[in-house]
């Protein structure tokens, strides 16, 4: 630490942080997202990197030697946002409040600065510690200089730089020179990427000896490579980081000046207050309720009951006690421990992240916050200790792990309770899971541990890549010293304990928040395993014969488009597509690429194929191939050995609505709108004896909007039985039910489910094949007919920008974290889902319910039917034909009371041999 200069491109950061947040703002309005970014990077910074001198480096205004040198320079960057423009000041104060020197010289970059510090630094002897997200300063890697990226977590000593680019530091100037850098606007060689660069280096050493040979080297880009002869000299000078910039004026020296301070509190206790920052106030002791906040993200505090003392302690253990249990004594004084304890986080450590494969390696259990313990029983290293058998250990805990009154933690307990059903252990008494409870809190972040702890606790976990190695070289865990082992499993379970003790109460501070963790999703985690568990059986043979035939299938139209085209071609290369779109075909251009190229993406080809026979051809292809390689080819091969049966994940913690999310396979995104799509539903089979039954709520999501919004005309028709898009036509077009004809209740339907998306008048209009004015018409009936819907939207809207989240029926908070953005399409899409994430989340609220009290009766009365999927507002069942008349009638008994809405909930059940026949 003594010898260490950690140095920051200020001006790299700037940027990253504000276009990799979110649009966050205080209380009144002021833009924040590059202000937290900034300031929680430093004091990460601080805390993984301990320096004796440090210095945080910006750009000064005005121009530097470059721009005189070459006009064009940087000509082609935007100019600064104004929402960024607006946080440079405050970051600063930010900054030094820190304890960071500040540098910026005018007419020099920031590069240049950093670069003069490193080489003066590491000639006093200094280790050099350069954080940037500018690859222009791999120049400056040596044995004594490193890059850090906090944005990405990469770490680039001399091998690091060889590994990423391909040459090593001393040869990035003539690499970049080569290649040119589009960021600054500075010109390389024309067609020369980075292979090329390569090549040309690996024959002739440097820029130097590329250009004396230039004449050797054939070809077009050879060609380029002389014209640019002239040019190359000056490139590389523009992109030489200067090393030797006189900082005089600026700072006495190294030692002197950039001596790494502590933060001042009071500085940053006003500055957090001002700008809304509770997280960081919390932490500082401050936390008020008065403090103003930013609406995007809620913070923790204190929970209810606890000062912030006692807070403080839970979060920040005076003592850290990680015990390695290599006895049976040792075990059996933990087993005594958490048998007593009113709670006791548990978690596993495997050989794989597969659920249903994974073996145990080892378990850590904690009870208090710093005292966890982690039981080593299958590592298996040359030199290995003794360990406690598998057999043993599982056998002494199996009484506590299966008992429903001992309360149990975890991150992700899903997980860990298939690696104890893999050996024969039920996991129950699951009370609490910091994961969920996460995801309940502030479902629109990120819920692994480490961002977890880093956010709540301020703490940095150890990762696993830094115990098992990544890549080629990463290890097993069962092949982990068991002591480094224990240092990384301990902490897992007493970072879990904690979490806990610190957003706990954030949840039980709201009613909604705790019926949906209590009632909704911890519940829905218990029975997501057992689905999860149970699988889908597979016909590998039919699906077989079905790639086949799309193999076929798609041949034909790979020639169908070669004829239409007069030309072979790649039907999946982008570019030669628009090649022959747009030059040879001379198709019209819909929209652009950001690089300015015509687009080939979907959206376009559904355009063109209105009107041209190959972009329908190469949908087709598309779709064809996407089936083949994603699911008839694949699925066979992910039927696992020992059950037979195809296992997915669903992840519970994913989407901001609440959905789940297949994966691994995803059986929820299965194409359905082809006859090649339903087939393939058609080899999810029931086993000999039973049948496939399929249950889903009927037209939930207006059910949904019409019980939100309160809307009579609505309410009626539902509450009539009636044909909702039937009874929507007769409002709009002011007829008797009965007269509506099926053109207009097409246009109905498409009217009910387009605007409880947010569909525009465009966009209705470019989905009812009508002009603009006439959809605008449409959508004015509509809103006159059914005040209650627009009355509802309005009221959303602003709810959703006064509060920056809205709430689905039960309580679920739906973050918007762009509803105040001052970017236009930004704003208004999250004015579009503020309306229908209501919805969208409710329904998924009422599915997670269902499948709660489906499981539930199954278990009360014995049967031996099975919930196998969920896919939307789906639930899929095996069950016996003994069963099937009772399950048909209870069934949609059960999802229709989940919940007592202003409209009946209805739940419709089909039945068959397999999947697509239950439809």
């Amino acid at each position: 630490m003594q010898k260490t200069l950690l140095l920051v491109d200020g001006s790299s950061y700037l940027y990253r942080a504000f276009h990799a947040l979110p649009d966050l703002r205080s209380a009144d309005g002021y833009p924040t997202g590059a202000m937290h970014g900034m300031v929680n990077m430093l004091r990460r910074l601080r805390a993984d990197f301990p320096a004796a001198y440090i210095a945080c480096v910006f750009d000064a205004k005005g121009k530097t030697f470059r721009d005189d040198m070459y006009p064009e320079y940087k000509a082609t960057r935007a100019s600064m946002p104004p929402d960024l423009a607006l946080q440079i000041e405050p970051i600063h104060e930010a900054v030094r409040a820190m304890g960071w020197p500040i540098l910026m010289v005018e007419g020099v970059e920031a590069d240049d600065v950093i670069g003069t510090l490193s080489v003066e630094a590491e000639k006093a002897g200094m280790d050099v510690i350069i954080s940037t997200g500018d690859k222009d300063l791999a120049q400056l890697v040596t044995p004594k200089v490193m890059l850090i990226n906090t944005m990405t977590n990469e770490k680039l000593d001399e091998a690091g730089v060889l590994a990423k680019f391909g040459v090593p530091p001393n040869r990035i100037i003539d690499y970049l020179t080569l290649i040119g850098d589009t960021v600054d606007n500075v010109p390389g060689v024309n067609k020369c990427g980075p292979k090329t660069a390569l090549k040309w280096l690996g024959l002739y050493d440097s820029l130097d000896g590329v250009m004396a040979n230039a004449d050797k080297i054939t070809g077009a880009v050879g060609g380029n490579l002389r014209e640019a002869l002239e040019w190359l000299p000056r490139g590389r000078e523009l992109i030489t980081v200067k090393t030797d910039c006189d900082l005089s004026q600026h700072m006495m020296s190294i030692s002197e000046s950039l001596i790494a301070k502590g933060e001042d509190r009071e500085l940053l206790l006003a500055f957090f207050s001002k700008y809304g920052f509770k997280t960081l106030l919390r932490e500082l002791g401050a936390m008020t309720p008065a403090a103003p906040g930013a609406v995007a993200s809620p913070a923790a505090a204190a929970p209810e009951g606890m000062t912030g003392d006692m807070f403080a302690a839970a979060v920040a253990p005076a003592s850290i006690n990680y015990e390695t249990v290599l006895t049976e004594a040792q075990l059996d004084e933990w087993i005594a421990r958490i048998d007593k304890a009113e709670l006791s986080a548990v978690d596993t450590e495997t050989t794989s992240l597969d659920p249903m494969t994974a073996q145990m390696v080892g378990i850590s259990l904690c009870t208090e916050p710093g005292h966890a313990c982690y039981i080593p029983m299958a590592h298996s290293y040359a030199g290995v200790p003794e360990q406690l058998s598998r057999e043993l250990v599982l056998s002494k805990l199996k009484p506590w792990l299966e008992d429903a009154g001992k309360a149990k933690l975890g991150q992700n307990l899903k997980y860990d309770a298939h690696i104890f059903a893999n050996h024969g252990v039920q996991l129950r008494g699951i009370v609490h899971d910091t994961l969920l409870q996460s995801y309940v809190f502030e479902s629109h972040r990120t819920h692994d541990m480490d961002s977890l702890a880093m956010r709540h606790l301020n703490h940095k976990t150890i990762a696993f890549e830094e115990v098992c190695g990544k890549g080629a070289s990463q290890i097993g865990f069962d092949q982990v010293e068991i002591a480094r082992a224990t240092e990384y499993a301990a902490e897992d379970a007493d970072i879990t304990l904690r979490l806990h003790q610190a957003m706990h109460g954030q949840v039980t501070l709201d009613e909604g928040l705790t019926r949906v963790y209590n009632s909704i999703e911890l519940p829905t985690a218990v029975v997501l395993q057992k689905i999860e568990r149970n699988g889908v059986l597979i016909d590998a043979a039919l699906l077989d014969t079905q790639s086949q035939e799309l193999g076929k299938r798609i041949q034909e139209l790979e020639q169908k488009a070669y004829e239409l085209a007069e030309q072979p071609f790649n039907l999946g290369s982008p570019k030669q597509i628009g090649e022959i779109f747009f030059q040879k075909l001379k198709l019209p251009v819909v929209k652009k690429t950001p690089s300015g190229a015509p687009s080939t993406d979907e959206e376009v080809l559904q355009k063109l194929a209105e009107d041209y026979p190959l972009p329908k051809v190469l949908l087709e292809y598309r779709g064809m191939a996407k089936l083949k390689s994603t699911y008839t080819d694949k699925l066979p091969k992910m039927i696992n050995a020992m059950t037979g049966r195809v296992h997915t994940n669903y992840a519970q913690a994913v989407a901001v609505t609440g959905r789940l999310a297949s994966n691994d396979p995803n059986l929820q995104n299965i194409p359905i709108r082809t006859a090649e799509g339903r087939r393939i539903r058609e080899a999810f089979v029931a086993p000999a004896g039973s049948h496939i039954v399929s249950a889903d709520y009927s037209q939930i999501e207006l059910r949904i909007m019409a019980h939100i919004s309160g809307d009579e005309a609505m309410l009626r028709a539902f509450a009539e039985g009636e044909d909702i898009h039937r009874a929507t036509a007769a409002e709009i077009f002011g007829i008797a039910p009965a007269d509506v004809q099926a053109e207009q209740r097409r246009y109905a339907k498409v009217i009910n489910f387009g605007l409880i998306y947010g569909m525009s008048a465009f966009g209705l209009a470019s989905n009812l094949g009508i002009d603009r004015a006439a959809a605008q018409n449409y959508i004015d009936r509509y809103f006159a007919r059914f005040s209650g819907v627009k009355q509802y939207m309005d009221d959303t809207r602003l709810q959703a920008k006064a509060k920056g989240y809205v709430e689905t029926v039960f309580g679920r908070r739906l973050w918007l974290p762009e509803i105040n953005s001052p970017n236009g399409p930004r704003r208004q899409a999250a004015e579009r889902a503020a309306i229908n994430a209501p919805m969208q989340g409710t329904a998924a609220d009422l599915i997670k319910l269902a499948m709660i009290a489906v499981q539930g009766w199954l278990e009360k009365e014995g049967l031996k039917t099975r919930m196998i999927m969920q896919v939307h507002d789906e639930l899929v069942l095996e069950v016996p034909d003994a069963e099937l008349a009772l399950v048909k009638e209870k069934l949609p008994q059960l999802m229709a009371g989940v919940a007592e809405l202003k409209v009946p909930l209805l739940a419709e059940v089909g039945v068959g041999r397999n999947w697509d026949e239950a439809h």
